[in-house]
């Protein structure tokens, strides 16, 4: 996340003291790409995601007056989203969904040499291939700690989980990850 903490806070007391829309717009434009991405773990569409991800503004807004009292504010706006899309899910009363379209930019590129970009491209390739090819629940713990870098007990909390059992989907997507690439003897 590019904001600080301290700014986080501001705009959450801000919008819950001074019902300030300017704070709201904030947190939005802070939280919207990663809950985006968050969201499309349990939707496909691009489409339904946004609008889930404006119905937990839309419900941030309308709980505002609670927020002082809440300790974590990132496990707290997951867990909305989640609860958003999970119910979103149900109504639809459709299996989860492949999350084969979902890209993962793990790496920057730096001043490289063409040769040495395609390189890096097409070991980033293979490596998004491999995390997509995770079982669920460890694909969503891995993305979580390693491409939003919350800590494990706000990811525990995210996904309704301990942290032992978060611990043990990291180890085995991890285990995985280093069976496939290993498989894989081009890297």
């Amino acid at each position: 996340m590019g904001e600080n903490r301290d700014n986080i806070m501001q705009w959450v007391c801000e919008m819950a003291l001074s019902d300030s829309q300017t704070a709201l717009k904030s947190l939005y434009m802070s939280y919207f790409g990663r809950l985006m991405r968050f969201v499309s773990l349990y939707v496909s569409s691009p489409t339904e995601s946004e609008e889930i991800v404006s119905d937990t503004f839309l419900a941030l807004w309308n709980s505002r007056q609670q927020l002082p009292g809440v300790a974590n504010f990132d496990s707290y706006i997951y867990t909305i989203a989640r609860h958003k899309a999970i119910s979103y899910y149900r109504k639809q009363n459709m299996e989860k969904i492949s999350l084969d379209e979902v890209s993962i930019d793990l790496f920057t590129s730096t001043e490289t040499t063409p040769e040495e970009d395609l390189i890096s491209q097409e070991g980033i390739k293979r490596l998004n291939m491999a995390i997509e090819s995770l079982p669920a629940k460890c694909k969503v713990a891995f993305k979580l700690i390693r491409e939003d870098k919350l800590k494990y007990k706000e990811a525990a909390d995210i996904l309704d989980i301990s942290v032992k059992t978060l611990e043990a989907h990291l180890a085995n997507a991890v285990r995985k990850l280093r069976e496939a690439l290993a498989e894989d003897t081009s890297i």
